[in-house]
């Protein structure tokens, strides 16, 4: 009798900070997919990204966000390590760790017009199934081109339906220092941690 290979989503970022869209990515991958769980890695030192937030607050508030969840975990992979987080290296580790596991790279639309620049995307590829979250009104067209490019250096892409969700962490770091609500846009948990800890505020 074939083995029944575990099937894994990995949803990685800066997380700077965490918010509702990154949580509803991730389960509604986890129920299309038939996933077994989703692990968030968050970046060390990410070599795309300046001026994010010191990694330990970015993982407290990743942790504290999938709290609950218990089909979500974290993983330190990235975070403990000193040397720039590349998604090529990190699905290198996690499938020498694990071999026999189905892996799927969670990821936005943005990020497949980015995913040529990304270290070693041919490695990506190999380790991975891409599961590319969509929208209706996103040019949907000209996303699935983008796949077929990408699809003839071996990616293989899964589309995700996704809703109209207008958060990003950008917006949510700005109305913080705006001194706006951001209730709607960031578990409860989180929104307390960016208050107690000050973050993102001007400073004092």
């Amino acid at each position: 009798m074939a083995k029944i290979q575990a099937r894994t989503g990995i949803m990685g970022g800066t997380f700077d900070p965490i918010h509702n869209g990154h949580l509803i990515l991730a389960d509604m991958a986890y129920k299309e997919l038939c996933l077994d769980k989703v692990v968030f890695v968050p970046s060390g030192n990410s070599y795309m990204k300046t001026n994010v937030l010191e990694t330990s607050k970015r993982v407290e508030m990743a942790r504290l966000a999938i709290d609950g969840y218990p089909q979500f975990e974290l993983s330190m992979i990235e975070a403990e390590s000193s040397k720039n987080s590349y998604t090529s290296e990190t699905l290198e580790r996690l499938a020498k760790e694990n071999p026999d596991i189905c892996r799927f790279l969670i990821i936005g639309a943005d990020s497949l017009f980015q995913m040529e620049k990304w270290h070693k995307p041919e490695k990506i590829f190999s380790l991975a199934t891409l599961v590319c979250a969509v929208r209706d009104d996103c040019g949907i067209d000209e996303i699935k081109q983008k796949g077929a490019e990408l699809s003839r250096m071996g990616a293989e892409i899964i589309y995700l339906d996704m809703p109209k969700i207008d958060i990003s962490s950008t917006d949510i770091r700005e109305k913080v220092r705006r001194n706006l609500p951001i209730a709607e846009y960031v578990p409860a948990k989180v929104a307390d941690y960016i208050r107690q800890e000050r973050l993102y505020y001007e400073k004092d």
